[in-house]
C-alpha cells in the first residue's frame, strides 16, 4: 500500500511535538514489551496469542506453554488438538493453534529456526501481519516500527493524528507525523496511557494531561460550550 503524502503545517507540527513531550515525561522513554518472552520465537508466538486476548491472559499460558515447548521444532512438530488445549484460554484458538504450526515450520524450513527481520519475509509468515511483524522489528531488531493496535488506533484518532480506521493507513499516517525516533516509544507509550487514562469504556478526559491538545477532547469541550451558550439565551 503506497502512502499518501499528508501536507503537516508548523503548528500541527508543534501540537504533535508537545505531546510526544508530554508523554515523554508522563511516561518511560525505556523500551519494553509487555509480553513475557526470552527470544525472537517465543515473542513472535506470544503475539500471534496476543490477538483479541490481553497481554496478562498471553503471559499466563506462557509461562506454562514455553515450558512445553522448548523450541521452534517442538511447535512445529505439535499436535494441533493438543496445542489448542494448551492455548484455549487465549481465544481463537483453532486459527492461533493453526498459524503457530505453520509459522515454526517456515521458520525451521525456511530460516533455520530463525527470525527474519525483513518486513516482507515476515508477513509471508502464517498468521503473521503487519502489528505481529512491527513487534518482532521493534523488540527484537530495534528496527523504527509503528505498531497499531486497539490502543494506538484508538487514541491516534482522538489526538488527530489519523482519521483513518484501517490499521494499515493509521500505520502509514503515524509514520508520516510522528518522528521516526520516537515510533517505538509511542507504541509503548500510548499503549499505557490506553490502559490507565483513556480507556475504551470510560475515558478520564478532565483529568487527562493531554485534555488541551486532544483534538477529540476539544471538540466536545466546543460543543458543551455552545451548547451552554444557547441554553443561556
Amino acid at each position: 500500500m503506497a502512502a499518501v503524502r499528508r501536507r503537516i503545517t508548523k503548528a500541527e507540527r508543534e501540537r504533535i511535538q508537545k505531546v510526544l513531550d508530554r508523554l515523554d515525561e508522563h511516561y518511560t522513554t525505556e523500551y519494553k514489551c509487555y509480553l513475557n518472552h526470552e527470544n525472537a520465537w517465543q515473542l513472535l508466538v506470544a503475539t500471534m496469542l496476543s490477538a483479541q486476548c490481553t497481554d496478562a491472559r498471553v503471559n499466563i499460558v506462557t509461562k506454562d506453554l514455553f515450558q512445553k515447548y522448548t523450541s521452534v521444532e517442538a511447535f512445529a512438530n505439535a499436535d494441533l488438538k493438543e496445542l489448542e488445549k494448551d492455548i484455549h484460554s487465549t481465544g481463537f484458538y483453532h486459527n492461533k493453534a493453526k498459524n503457530i504450526i505453520s509459522c515454526m515450520k517456515d521458520l525451521l524450513y525456511k530460516y533455520n529456526g530463525e527470525v527474519p527481520n525483513d518486513i516482507d519475509a515476515l508477513t509471508a509468515l502464517a498468521g503473521v501481519g503487519r502489528k505481529t511483524a512491527n513487534v518482532i522489528r521493534g523488540n527484537i531488531f530495534h528496527e523504527p516500527s509503528i505498531v497499531v493496535d486497539t490502543h494506538v488506533k484508538r487514541i491516534s484518532n482522538k489526538l488527530g493524528f489519523t482519521k483513518e480506521d484501517d490499521p494499515e493507513k493509521i500505520e502509514y499516517d503515524l509514520m508520516q507525523v510522528i518522528p521516526k525516533e520516537h515510533w517505538i516509544l509511542y507504541n509503548i507509550q500510548i499503549i499505557e496511557h490506553g490502559r490507565g487514562i483513556c480507556t475504551a469504556r470510560s475515558p478520564q478526559c478532565e483529568s487527562c494531561f493531554l485534555k488541551d491538545l486532544c483534538k477529540d477532547n476539544l471538540a466536545k469541550e466546543k460543543k458543551k460550550m455552545k451548547a451552554a451558550m444557547k441554553k443561556g439565551e
